[in-house]
C-alpha cells in the first residue's frame, strides 16, 4: 500500500512536467498565426499576379532546414533578400499554382524590407506572375511553407469584390472560377471562422498565452481565486485589443512580445515565493491583460478583418480566445487539480516545480525576443 501511495503521488508532478516539458521542447515561435498573407489579382483574364507577404527571418529558417543548409546570423535585408533568392529552386516545391488542374510556372521576385521600426521583424514580399492559360476556368492554390493559418484573397475584373478564402498551411484552396462573381459574406461563416482562429491563437499556436494562464491557475486552483484572475485578464485584454483594433493604440509587436515573456516570468516567480493568492495579485493580472490583449491584436491585425463584419470578427476572436484559455484551465484542472490540489503536498510537487519550469522557458523566450 506504501509503494502504490508513492507512485500515486509522483504521477501529478511526473505528468505535470513531461507536459511542460513537451511544450517547451516546441518552437520559440509562439504565434505564426497572421505572418503570412496572400493576395491574387487575374487582369483582363489575361495575366495572374500573386504576392505572398511573410515574416522573411522565418521563411528563410524554413527554406535552409529544407535545403539543409545553414547561413550566418545576418539578418540585414540585402542580405536575406540575396539568401532567399538563391533558394528560389526549394521555394517552388511546396507552392502550387494550377489552372484546371494543371501547374504553371510563375515568373517569381523576392524582396525584403526592414519592419516599421527598429524592433519589427523584416518582411519578405514574394510576387509570382504569369500569364493565364488559355481557355482556363479555374484557378487553384497551395502554399506549404507555413504551419499556420492565413488568408487568400482573390481579386478579378469579373468581381466588384475581393474573394476570401482562409487555408491551413500545405492545404489546396478551393477551385476558384475565374468568370464567376464573389460569394457574399456570410455572418455565420465569419463567425465560426474567426472563433476559430481566437481559439488556435491560444490552443494549439498560443504556447506563451497558455503558460500564462497555467501560471494564473496554478498559484490557487480554488474556482473563485481563478475565476478573479481569469476576469480581470478577460477585460484587460478586451479593452487593448479592441482599442487597438480600432487605431487608437499602437505599439511595436517585438516590444508587446517581450513584455509578454515578461509577464509569464513575473507569475511563474511569483507562484514560488507565494503560497496564497494576495490582492494585488489580480491587479498585476489585468496590467498583464492589456499587454496580452496588444498581442491579440496584433496577430489579428495581420489576420485581417471583413470590412462587412469587422465587429462580427473582432467579437468571435476574442470569444474564441476566451474559449481556448478556458480549455487551458479546464485541463489543468482535469490533470492535477481534481485529484491532488488538496494534498498537502500538492504545492512542493506540483506548483514549485511546474513553475520553475514556466519560468525557466520564459527567461529563455524574454533573451530570445531581446530587440539586439
Amino acid at each position: 500500500m506504501r509503494s502504490l501511495s508513492r507512485n500515486r503521488w509522483s504521477t501529478g508532478p511526473a505528468l505535470c512536467a513531461s507536459v511542460v516539458a513537451l511544450l517547451c521542447s516546441l518552437a520559440i515561435r509562439a504565434h505564426e498565426i497572421g505572418t503570412t498573407r496572400v493576395s491574387v489579382l487575374f487582369q483582363d483574364g489575361q495575366t495572374y499576379d500573386i504576392e505572398i507577404v511573410t515574416d522573411a527571418a522565418a521563411l528563410l529558417e524554413k527554406l535552409e532546414a529544407s535545403a539543409g543548409r545553414s547561413s550566418a546570423a545576418d539578418i540585414h535585408p540585402a542580405r536575406v533578400q540575396s539568401l532567399l533568392t538563391s533558394f528560389d529552386e526549394t521555394f517552388r516545391r511546396r507552392v502550387k499554382i494550377a489552372f484546371d488542374s494543371s501547374e504553371v510556372s510563375p515568373t517569381v521576385t523576392y524582396s525584403v524590407a526592414r519592419g516599421m521600426d527598429a524592433a519589427s521583424a523584416a518582411v519578405a514580399t514574394i510576387r509570382m506572375t504569369g500569364p493565364i492559360p488559355p481557355k482556363a476556368r479555374h484557378f487553384t492554390w497551395s502554399y506549404a511553407w507555413t504551419f499556420a493559418s492565413y488568408a487568400m484573397t482573390v481579386r478579378s475584373a469579373a468581381s466588384e469584390k475581393p474573394t476570401t478564402e482562409w487555408l491551413e498551411g500545405g492545404q489546396s484552396s478551393a477551385p476558384f472560377a475565374l468568370t464567376a462573381q464573389a460569394t457574399p459574406v456570410d455572418r455565420l461563416g465569419t463567425a465560426w471562422r474567426y472563433f476559430t482562429l481566437g481559439f488556435t491563437h491560444i490552443v494549439p499556436n498560443g504556447l506563451d498565452h497558455m503558460l500564462f494562464v497555467l501560471g494564473i491557475y496554478l498559484l490557487s486552483g480554488r474556482a473563485r481565486s481563478v475565476l478573479w484572475q481569469v476576469s480581470a485578464f478577460t477585460v484587460a485584454h478586451s479593452i487593448t485589443l479592441g482599442l487597438s483594433m480600432y487605431g487608437v493604440v499602437a505599439v511595436s509587436p517585438r516590444i508587446v512580445e517581450l513584455l509578454i515573456a515578461l509577464s509569464i516570468a513575473y507569475v511563474a516567480i511569483e507562484n514560488i515565493f507565494l503560497s496564497e493568492l494576495k490582492s494585488w495579485r489580480v491587479v498585476l493580472v489585468f496590467a498583464f491583460g492589456l499587454l496580452h490583449g496588444l498581442g491579440f491584436a496584433g496577430a489579428l491585425k495581420e489576420l485581417g478583418l471583413p470590412r462587412s463584419e469587422f465587429l462580427t470578427a473582432l467579437l468571435t476572436f476574442n470569444v474564441g480566445v476566451e474559449g481556448g484559455q478556458l480549455m487551458v484551465i479546464g485541463v489543468a484542472f482535469i490533470l492535477v487539480g481534481w485529484h491532488w490540489a488538496k494534498r498537502a503536498w500538492y504545492r512542493n510537487r506540483i506548483v514549485i516545480p511546474v513553475s520553475t519550469l514556466i519560468a525557466c522557458t520564459v527567461v529563455y523566450w524574454t533573451i530570445q525576443r531581446l530587440p539586439f
